[in-house]
């Protein structure tokens, strides 16, 4: 809190501490506030008291004498500016003369203003009215950011815990690395039997971010799993974009699109149909190749058009081969230097190191923040990994 609570209809109160070892300043200044209704002074003699007090009573302005025994002004400026409980609060030095090198110094240590003291009590109430303001406006924005970080951080957990489980043994294995941005982006993905010998797999990108991106991700993904596309045979992917599309229109979503990349393999025969709405290609990895072939079809983002049209593509996909779906917030990076991955570089990354399929994902996304050159990335990063035996 950085103003005093008073009774029913009195004017709350700007908490101010003065620190100052002289008596007679405190009753000086004391006498200069009292008749301002709006401001609450609050007096520490022993500057050795000063950061207690300052945690105790929570100002919104700290007034400092410069010249004091045993601790020096200036370093107590900085002792307020090392403590969490204190270092945003403003700070006022009060000195008996206008040095404009002491000054200077005052500042850079993170002081806020100066004055040579006593002031006028205006001028005084003005400065301090000022300065309590913006630091109140500072510390409801802070609030608010970190009630939207939560926010957040709450909706990236929602869509985490609605991510499938990886496929360990079986005909499909899938393996998948989540990374959600700071901003939290509109990616996710799913994979499931449509029946005995039908197998989807799936990845979308909301174009956006934050909770509305990752709301209808999560709703997009829950009418792919539910199967609550009426009228729409699962198993024929571009009927299933074209559905998606009508469904999802931007003038009904906030005006949020999606592109997707949507396959169906079928066990026995091994062919595998898939759309793509705007996506990125699926990367095969056939033969032991480090060369893939790149899987897409014709199609636009989806919602943008109502009678947009998506094409089918199909290939038989080879024992032991691996298929990669991602967002593009895997490669669509800046490098430290300010130039942006390419396409190609990443599929160079991807390419098959030789191990485990775990490895080989926790290898790319080392490889991706490496290349980013820190640990966060401004958009979600998601990649999936499917093993044909």
């Amino acid at each position: 809190m950085t103003t005093q609570k008073h009774p029913s209809g009195s004017v709350p109160k700007i908490a101010v501490l003065l620190v100052d070892d002289q008596a007679m300043v405190g009753e000086a200044v004391r006498r200069m506030l009292s008749s301002f209704d709006d401001i609450e002074l609050h007096y520490c003699q022993d500057p050795a008291n000063a950061i207690p007090a300052a945690e105790r009573i929570h100002p919104s302005i700290i007034l400092q004498d410069l010249v004091m025994p045993e601790i020096d002004g200036l370093t107590l400026v900085k002792f307020f500016r090392a403590n969490d409980k204190t270092k945003e609060i403003p700070i006022i030095v009060l000195s008996t003369k206008e040095e404009p090198a002491v000054k200077a110094e005052a500042f850079s240590l993170g002081a806020n203003d100066y004055l040579v003291k006593l002031p006028d009590a205006l001028e005084l109430a003005a400065r301090i009215r000022s300065h309590s303001k913006a630091y109140i406006h500072m510390l409801q924005r802070n609030e608010a950011y970190d009630a939207l970080a939560r926010e957040l951080s709450d909706a990236a957990s929602y869509v985490r815990s609605l991510l499938p489980e990886p496929l360990l043994d079986g005909p499909i294995r899938a393996d998948w690395r989540f990374i959600p941005s700071t901003e939290l982006g509109g990616d996710s993905f799913g994979y499931h039997w449509l029946d005995e010998n039908h197998f989807a797999m799936y990845l979308l990108d909301v174009v956006g971010h934050g909770v509305g991106a990752a709301l209808l991700s999560v709703s997009i993904m829950n009418a792919l799993r539910s199967g609550a596309l009426p009228d729409t045979d699962l198993r024929q992917p571009s009927d299933v974009l074209k559905k998606l599309n009508l469904t999802f229109p931007m003038d009904q979503q906030n005006g949020l699109i999606f592109t997707i990349w949507y396959g169906v393999l079928h066990r026995e025969t091994r062919e595998l149909r898939y759309a793509s709405g705007g996506h990125p290609p699926a990367l095969l990895y056939t033969d032991g190749s480090p060369v893939p072939d790149r899987l897409t079809s014709t199609g636009v983002i989806v919602g943008v058009l109502p009678r947009s049209e998506f094409g089918l593509e199909s290939r038989v996909i080879p024992p032991s081969s691996r298929l990669l779906l991602f967002s593009d917030g895997v490669y669509e990076i800046f490098k430290p230097g300010g130039e942006m991955m390419t396409f190609n570089e990443f599929v160079t990354i991807a390419s098959p190191s030789g191990r485990s399929a775990a490895a080989d994902l926790d290898r790319i996304k080392q490889r991706i923040l490496q290349e980013r050159g820190q640990d966060e990335l401004d958009d979600d990063y998601s990649m999936v990994e499917f093993i044909f035996t």
